[in-house]
């Protein structure tokens, strides 16, 4: 008879999106579960205010990766999670944005569901959406884009496919949303040109969005980098590429 060995967990994972930063959009699921968590493993881009919700007695283990600073390296936020879940009844693995949009949540949950923990994600409000409405700028608009593409312009070495299709984006999607962008942006808006767009497209950068630091910077596919460089424009932020961000100098006054 062959011995099987089993591993043995008393807690739960719960995948929590933190939302984009302004604890306003926390949802009430996520916030009861920080009031209740016995562990709460978190990410560098949840602000302060959002940590300041967590319950005083749980352990906090700041499992944040920022570009060149990683804090730990995924498999061992991932075994933390399973090591955890063994003597803690609820564990919060909390995330800024939707764990499941450029969050690797989805990598996280199969781990977790390989490895026998019960394991349960709770949706945030993902800054894609909510940074570029807090800059008075909607993704779609009747007369301007009927069309949304979110993507990630930070990819992953080694992954199944090594490179965006940024002219195909340019050619199929009237309002682009780039995660994570503003390092590789200078090599991604010539690929957006070659795809069909105009250098006079217009560009908005948010950086800290929803966030009392929310910091914007306007400009065309043809301008912007003069104006990063100019304003040393750093991450985090997201780059919102479209008609749509004409609407910020009508709409922003309105906020």
């Amino acid at each position: 008879m062959t011995n099987v060995t089993k591993s043995y967990y008393i807690g739960k994972v719960y995948l929590v999106g933190a939302g984009p930063g302004d604890p306003g959009l926390m949802t009430l699921k996520a916030k009861a579960l920080l009031e209740q968590a016995d562990v709460v493993i978190y990410d560098a881009l949840v602000s302060p205010a959002i940590l300041g919700a967590i319950r005083p007695e749980a352990e906090l283990i700041n499992g944040g990766k920022r570009r060149g600073r990683h804090s730990k390296l995924q498999s061992e936020t991932t075994q933390l999670l399973i090591e955890k879940a063994r003597s803690n009844a609820i564990v919060v693995r909390l995330k800024g944005g939707d764990p499941f949009v450029f969050g690797r949540g989805g990598e996280e949950m199969e781990d977790l569901v390989k490895a026998g923990v019960s394991v349960e994600v709770v949706p945030g409000v993902t800054s894609g959406i909510a940074a570029p409405a807090y800059a008075g700028i909607p993704l779609t608009h009747r007369a301007y884009s009927s069309t949304v593409t979110f993507v990630t312009g930070h990819e992953a070495a080694g992954k199944y496919r090594p490179q965006v299709n940024w002219e195909a984006i340019a050619q199929s999607s009237e309002t682009i949303v780039i995660y994570m962008g503003i390092h590789n942006l200078s090599k991604i808006l010539p690929q957006l040109v070659a795809g069909g767009l105009p250098l006079d497209t217009p560009v908005a950068l948010i950086r800290w969005g929803t966030t009392p630091e929310q910091d914007e910077l306007m400009g065309t596919i043809g301008t912007i980098m003069g104006q990063v460089e100019e304003r040393n424009f750093a991450a985090p932020a997201i780059a919102v590429i479209g008609k749509t961000v004409h609407l910020h100098s009508v709409l922003a006054g309105g906020l």
